[in-house]
């Protein structure tokens, strides 16, 4: 009996198939028992069946297997049915073939008629592999670009692909290409035309193939960057003119110096426990540690010197920094290692100072140590370091007063040897704030002094008290941004991509574009902390915390610079510099060869020439091409780098403008930038 089949049934259906859902073995779909196909993921009911029809006539065979380059996946799918097959007729009338396995072969447009609705039936066109298959044209033309340099010349090319480091770039000539005359016809149009189009993409495939060519970028490639607009131009957003916050006091830097062992890290262990940034669990921890390893003493010095090899030779060798609060500032305490192995550190870290505290040991011996009477102390290195940093203000601390029983005497000898020495280096006496304390004894820190030894003849402030009297530094949000990256941290507050730095200039606000140099690459602010405090913007003269996201961190490094996008911070590998040489014993001579601080960036560099010398009373070249340099003269050098730096020249912007030279373990000049870049080169 014939029962008519409706629109949704399928081909195949039939009484000898099992009533009930059927569950699909890919997606575990139940389906309908009169769906062949999964309605999820479209898997055949019935995955034996393949590709051949018995009905098709003997040419098209003939034509598959003549044809040598249909592949042998395409021969193992199409491939006719063998002796031992047997027809097997299906519901509709259609014929397919059953081999000796068992498994059952058709044609695709029998199965696809068989085992698709009527409603989703489409006119497929059979392949007829008369001519090379798509994957046949991928498989030569991989072949061909194997011989590329042996059957293409460099000369002469059409088309031609080039690849750099990071893109790829394709210069196509298209009065040569034989593509810009083919068309193909659109579906089910004429099968020779299509078949001839197809023969000749395929030659146009193997063509370009064959042109294919590498070019590897030079690794001295410089970085193309936006071409700077005149910071002339430049206006403040009003978000940055917003008046400041009122829950967050003004910062100051404040950088700790002196010379090693002088008590730096003990003071400012001792600092902290007195205003309560210390908990007694902390400390009764640190003081524990201390004496188990027989350091008894170091147990204020170990709340700043916290890693292990710090705490293991008993000297600080990073820049520690932390945070407490006065009535008119939160200072971000600086504290310096004061080791000559260590200088660079601390040049790295004190740079983004606003004041300093110079620590002088009173003791017999130690004082002059650190002034150098049988050399280059560090108390005279770092003095003339902070104040080619731009710091004016200077406390100088008189620490361990209790070592000579707080003799008048001993201050008054060490305020007079060394006053003369800071008044040498630039600093006008009212800038110079004198405190006898001890550390160890909490004398003169916070409070004033209670021992009468020392309270009887010194009437002036305490430490804590000099510090928030320091004037305000200036804030110049006028201009664009510049913040130099002082260190890249690892935070899991912040992200992956993390840095911290001393905002030198303009401002900086939650989810604002800005440009890391000297890559090049842009990047998003995403969080902005200070001392762990979330903040929406930051100001000049705000040291911050910040996460950045959409930028690499290959990209991100200490000693660049986070700018604004449209007004970027200048790049140079050559500078001419204005520089006063220290107290050396060994002249300076053109092709020296020393580390090159400026802001955080250290870099290796070399004295190509001397341009001349300068009167240090007027300002004027004294004498053209000195052949050398010797110890406190001054004088205009042109220097080559080792590798790009960020710089500003001095009269534009100071933080980026100053400059330390150092050779063989000391700092033997310092200066600022005259000229940077082209402009240096073409000077000379």
């Amino acid at each position: 009996m014939f029962v008519p089949k409706t629109d949704n049934q399928s081909d195949l259906e039939g009484p000898h198939r099992n009533a009930g859902p059927w569950l699909c073995s890919i997606c575990s779909q139940q389906n309908d028992t009169s769906c062949m196909s999964c309605e999820v993921c479209g898997v055949l009911r019935d995955l034996s069946l393949y590709f051949n029809n018995s009905n098709e006539p003997e040419g098209g065979a003939k034509r598959r297997n003549k044809h040598s380059g249909v592949s042998v996946l395409a021969r193992s799918l199409f491939a006719p049915s063998g002796p031992k097959s047997k027809a097997v007729v299906f519901s509709d009338g259609f014929r397919g073939n059953k081999n000796a396995t068992g498994h059952m072969q058709a044609s695709l447009g029998t199965l696809h008629k068989t085992y698709m609705t009527h409603k989703q039936r489409h006119n497929i066109v059979p392949f007829k592999f008369d001519i090379p298959s798509p994957d046949d044209m991928v498989s030569t033309g991989l072949k061909s670009s194997r011989h590329l340099r042996k059957a293409v010349p460099s000369v002469d090319i059409p088309g031609k692909m080039v690849m750099g480091d990071d893109d790829l770039v394709v210069e196509k000539d298209t009065s040569t290409d034989p593509s810009s005359s083919v068309k193909l016809d659109e579906l089910g149009g004429n099968s020779s035309t299509v078949a001839a189009n197809t023969q000749n993409e395929t030659l146009i495939l193997d063509n370009e193939l064959q042109h294919l060519s590498l070019e590897r970028k030079p690794k001295n490639s410089k970085t193309k960057i936006k071409k700077p607009v005149p910071v002339s131009q430049y206006k403040p957003e009003p978000w940055m003119l917003q008046g400041e916050d009122q829950d967050m006091p003004r910062q100051l830097n404040l950088a700790i110096v002196g010379h090693v062992d002088s008590g730096k890290s003990t003071l400012c262990g001792r600092l902290l426990h007195a205003l309560g940034r210390i908990s007694k669990k902390q400390m009764h921890k640190n003081e524990k540690e201390a004496k188990e390893k027989g350091k008894g003493s170091f147990a204020y010095a170990w709340a700043m010197d916290d890693s292990a090899d710090e705490r293991a030779r008993g000297i600080t060798m990073n820049v520690g920094v932390a945070y407490f609060d006065t009535k008119n500032y939160q200072v971000v305490m600086l504290d310096s290692p004061g080791h000559k192995d260590f200088v660079p550190n601390m040049i790295s870290g004190v740079t983004q100072a606003d004041a300093a505290v110079l620590v002088v040991d009173a003791s017999l011996g130690s004082f002059e140590s650190g002034m150098g009477v049988n050399g280059v102390g560090q108390t005279k290195e770092h003095s003339q370091l902070i104040r080619s940093f731009g710091v004016e203000n200077l406390i100088v601390a008189v620490n361990k007063m209790d070592s000579v029983e707080y003799s008048a005497e001993r201050f008054n000898y060490v305020k007079s040897q060394l006053g003369i020495f800071l008044r040498s280096c630039g600093y006008k006496e009212s800038a110079i704030t004198w405190v006898p304390l001890s550390a160890m004894e909490n004398e003169n820190l916070v409070t004033a002094a209670s021992d009468t030894r020392l309270s009887s003849w010194f009437h002036g402030t305490c430490l804590l008290e000099a510090i928030d009297s320091s004037a305000p530094p200036p804030r110049d949000v006028s201009r664009p941004l510049r913040l130099p990256i002082c260190d890249v941290i690892s935070s899991h507050v912040l992200g992956q991509v993390a840095v911290c730095g001393k905002v030198v200039c303009g401002a900086i606000g939650s989810d604002s574009k800005v440009l890391v140099m000297p890559s090049g690459e842009l990047a998003t602010v995403k969080i902005i902390e200070r001392d762990s405090s979330r903040l929406s913007l930051a100001r000049a003269g705000d040291n911050i915390a910040i996460g950045l996201q959409g930028i690499d961190p290959i990209h991100v490094m200490s000693g660049g610079v986070l700018c604004h996008p449209d007004y970027p911070v200048s790049v140079a590998s050559s500078l001419e510099l204005k520089i006063l040489v220290l107290d050396i014993t060994v002249p300076i001579l053109p092709g020296l060869q020393f580390e090159l601080h400026v802001h955080h960036a250290k870099v290796s560099a070399s004295l190509v020439r001397i341009v001349s010398l300068l009167d240090q009373k007027t300002g004027k070249a004294s004498a053209k091409k000195p052949r050398m340099l010797t110890a406190r003269q001054a004088a205009i050098i042109e220097v080559k780098l080792e590798r790009e730096v960020c710089v500003e020249e001095f009269a534009t912007l100071k933080a980026l403008g100053r400059a330390f030279l150092r050779s063989q373990g000391s700092t033997v000049a310092v200066g600022v930038v005259q000229v940077q870049g082209e402009r240096a080169e073409q000077a000379s």
